[in-house]
């Protein structure tokens, strides 16, 4: 009962900030005006250049730098680097570049550990449990685990934006095989994504909304559901 009770308390804090407005999630951490993170999308690329674009998977892919607001808008897109460029490194370019990336002073973006800790990007505390499934059975025990856990319940407009994207639009998402050069994809992810703020103020579409949401939870209980099946499994060793 008592895993159960926390688990529904740790899913209750993603829905929350999941669902906030960009006032609410500034009373959480005050002067955040969003969240920042690279994301991958396949690309079609010469045999000559496919290493320097081969990613995690068997595809070559670029990563696209992408800003988001807490209602679930772009505010920046960067896309075009190299799947092996690190997040860092396109950051940067974006932060000096002629159409970079502008943050006000006094405000930031909520980036992870990956990126460089500077002036408009707050990293979480690194050496303390940060993923929110890390929080299923045991929550925040001291000041930094707290906004470790904030800054990772925040963070997950992340996912829940480019699930709305991909859903919106298949011809980016990561099972589509792509028909065009990198040119043209480029090209198409900044359509994509200019016409998903464009939606996102004419036409909601609450149901699309809704089934990211449902997909989202039902992939973070499995997650806990299998932690707490190792756990279990390890404890039995050492019984």
């Amino acid at each position: 009962m008592e895993n159960n009770a926390q688990k529904d308390d740790a899913r209750h804090i993603v829905l929350y900030n999941l669902r906030t407005s960009n006032e609410a999630c500034c009373s959480i951490l005050r002067d955040c005006v969003g969240t920042l993170n690279g994301t991958h999308i396949r690309v079609k690329v010469s045999d000559v250049d496919t290493p320097s674009y081969r990613g995690r998977k068997d595809w070559p892919i670029v990563n696209v730098l992408v800003a988001w607001s807490f209602d679930l808008k772009f505010t920046y897109i960067l896309s075009g680097w190299e799947g092996i460029a690190s997040d860092s490194r396109i950051v940067k370019n974006a932060l000096y570049r002629c159409d970079k990336l502008l943050i006000l002073h006094g405000k930031y973006y909520l980036v992870d550990s990956g990126f460089m800790l500077k002036r408009g990007l707050i990293i979480p505390y690194r050496g303390s449990h940060y993923h929110l499934k890390e929080y299923s059975r045991c929550g925040a025990t001291n000041a930094k685990e707290l906004f470790n856990l904030r800054h990772a319940s925040l963070r997950n407009v992340i996912k829940r934006a480019l699930g709305v994207l991909k859903k919106r639009f298949p011809i980016i998402a990561s099972g589509t095989k792509p028909h065009y050069e990198i040119s043209i994809c480029t090209d198409i992810i900044l359509a994509c994504c200019i016409l998903h703020n464009f939606l996102m103020r004419v036409d909601l579409d609450e149901r699309l909304i809704s089934e990211v949401d449902y997909a989202l939870n039902t992939n973070y209980d499995n997650e806990v559901s299998c932690n707490e099946r190792q756990d279990d499994d390890q404890a039995r060793e050492y019984d």
